[in-house]
């Protein structure tokens, strides 16, 4: 086969021309005016030599495609230079909004899925140093800088609202900024409660109502949820609830007295313990939720206090086991004492001590016999030893139980008046302790509190027994002074001191099917009365759960912890309840 012979031959054929000029930055000088040929190309920041033999190569087809989008990307200016950028230079934060979108995003902010009541720790590290909470979705994410989690979290999903659970500074995500917005105030509100004096004292005054976001009346401090069914009894729609996590309604009842204690309730509520131990911020911080009069919802969760108080107490008291309601009082009592700064020795060191604890003359004597010549033991009377005692609870024994049933066949639930098991402090009849003998009498001045523990339980190396009697007692107007010391220079001889119920913790055995050999087992209930001063009326509460109940049937339970207020001396005699 005969080949054609060319039309040209390969020495005259040039390199042919791009058909789009290539202007290529090198170090940010702009392109040279010599030929091409001698100038490298650059792609993707690599430099490569060009192809003299074909212009149509693919490296310099890429030449040709870079050279026109760098011209769109970088116009010459009317010097001639480029402006410099690079891919990889650090984000820039803004100050402070644009004009004109300060309210940008704050649209997105979701206050039905806000809950700051269970512990500031991020959903990813688990760490509780510089929180931040979305104000979309309601998650902890920690820091906000941009290899922080909530700056991920905003690139990712979207959410750009957050704000700082210890400064309550609200910041928008990725562009850095701080919003100054008085309609976030509510939420800040919120995060961290905090009523004036003037609000404080007015809150046993007013029966004030409010209303959460939907739109459900509570009654702030009244602690707990109703349903339906309760509403149309008790003309109201809802209250702020305390839940039982777990297996902690033992707390609950013991949060709840406290919280309506007004001279604790306000101390707590108003002094600054910014700088005190993380228990008492945390038990502050439950105080002002349960008192809150702007809250979201209506209920409060303890589990932050729930979470410091397990890990203080070794995982003696936590949400997962119930425990009885007097240790952890005591418990928690001493360790708030402690935590504030309170003295082991000094007595009225704290207000703990200060509003509960009050003196205890103790009379012991030792019980010895010896055998005369008949050999018969006869008793001899020893000396009597006497100590004073600080106390910040007392505990009233009950008479034993019945032992036999009824005509009917029932067991008998005996009643026994408070005067009755409060003569132990008369200094009369004695108490036989092992082999001692004791009489117990109180000093002035009483306490403006006083704590009855009702011993109801007791151990022994098989089961724990319960004593189901029912003790009466007024909710008004119990006279302490003939329990008291005689003293003509602190009171009056003759005069009474009156107190007054203020809480009352009951508990309720209810029986639950058991499996093991023992058969049936009973379960504890927790419930707890608490007086409502603004409205005169009395609540039982349990858990989320709220009823009103008659002052004249408070003692059909079985009362096991008692909150007695003094009344102020010059004060008439209050009408009874």
């Amino acid at each position: 086969m005969v080949k054609r012979s060319a039309e040209e031959s390969l020495e005259e054929v040039t390199v042919a021309d791009s058909p789009a000029s290539k202007k290529p930055r090198t170090n940010g000088h702009p392109p040279s005016s010599h030929n091409e040929s001698d100038t490298p190309a650059t792609v993707n920041g690599l430099q490569r030599e060009c192809d003299r033999s074909n212009g149509n190569t693919i490296l310099a087809a890429a030449d040709v495609e870079g050279g026109e989008l760098e011209e769109a990307a970088y116009p010459d200016s009317g010097t001639g230079d480029l402006v410099e950028q690079s891919a990889y230079t650090a984000t820039s934060r803004q100050e402070r909004p644009l004009e004109g979108y300060t309210d940008l995003y704050l649209d997105t902010i979701d206050r039905s899925v806000l809950d700051f009541d269970f512990e500031k720790l991020c959903s990813v590290t688990l760490s509780n140093i510089n929180v931040y909470a979305c104000l979309v979705c309601g998650k902890y994410y920690q820091g906000r800088g941009p290899k922080s989690h909530a700056y991920f979290h905003a690139l990712e999903v979207g959410h750009h609202v957050y704000v700082n659970m210890q400064t309550k500074r609200v910041y928008v995500l990725p562009e850095g900024y701080e919003v100054k917005s008085k309609s976030l105030d509510d939420i800040k509100f919120v995060v961290d409660p905090r009523l004036s004096k003037d609000e404080v004292v007015q809150l046993d005054r007013e029966a004030k109502d409010a209303w959460d976001l939907g739109g459900k009346r509570y009654r702030p401090g009244g602690l707990f949820y109703v349903f339906y069914e309760m509403w149309k009894a008790n003309d109201y729609a809802g209250f702020v609830g305390m839940n039982n996590i777990k297996e902690n309604d033992y707390f609950n009842v013991v949060i709840q007295a406290l919280a309506h204690i007004p001279p604790l309730r306000n101390f707590f509520m108003l002094e600054d313990l910014s700088k005190r131990s993380e228990l008492v911020q945390r038990f502050s911080v439950l105080v002002r939720k349960i008192w809150n009069t702007r809250a979201f919802k209506t209920h409060v969760s303890p589990h932050e206090l729930l979470q410091q108080i397990s890990r203080q107490s070794n995982k003696r008291f936590d949400l997962l086991r119930q425990s009885d309601p007097v240790d952890f009082l005591s418990w928690f009592l001493n360790n708030l004492h402690l935590a504030l700064g309170g003295s082991k020795t000094k007595p009225g060191t704290s207000i703990i001590q200060r509003v509960f604890q009050g003196k205890l003359k103790v009379e012991s004597q030792q019980i010895t016999a010896r055998a005369d010549a008949g050999d018969r033991l006869r008793f001899e009377d020893a000396e009597i030893d006497q100590a004073i005692t600080p106390y910040m609870m007392l505990t009233l024994d009950l008479p034993p139980a019945p032992l036999f049933q009824d005509e009917l066949d029932k067991n008998i639930i005996p009643q026994v008046p408070l005067t009755n098991i409060l003569a132990k402090y008369d200094g009369l009849k004695p108490q036989e302790h092992m082999n001692q003998r004791k009489r117990y009498r109180l000093l002035h001045p009483l306490p403006p509190y006083l704590l009855f523990h009702i011993k109801r339980f007791s151990k022994n190396k098989f089961v724990q027994e319960r004593n189901p009697t029912i003790v009466t007692f007024p909710t008004r107007s119990l006279d302490m002074s003939p329990y008291i010391e005689p003293n003509p220079k602190l009171h009056s001889p003759g005069e009474p001191i009156w107190y007054d119920l203020v809480a009352n913790v009951t508990h309720e055995a209810v029986r639950t099917r058991d499996d093991s050999v023992e058969g049936e087992a009973e379960r504890k209930v927790w419930r707890c009365q608490v007086r409502d001063r603004a409205r005169e009326e009395w609540l039982e509460i349990q858990d989320l759960y709220v009823e009103r109940v008659a002052a004249e049937t408070l003692f059909t339970k079985e009362s096991y912890v008692m909150v007695w207020e003094r009344r102020k001396e010059g004060k008439g005699k209050s009408r009874a309840l």
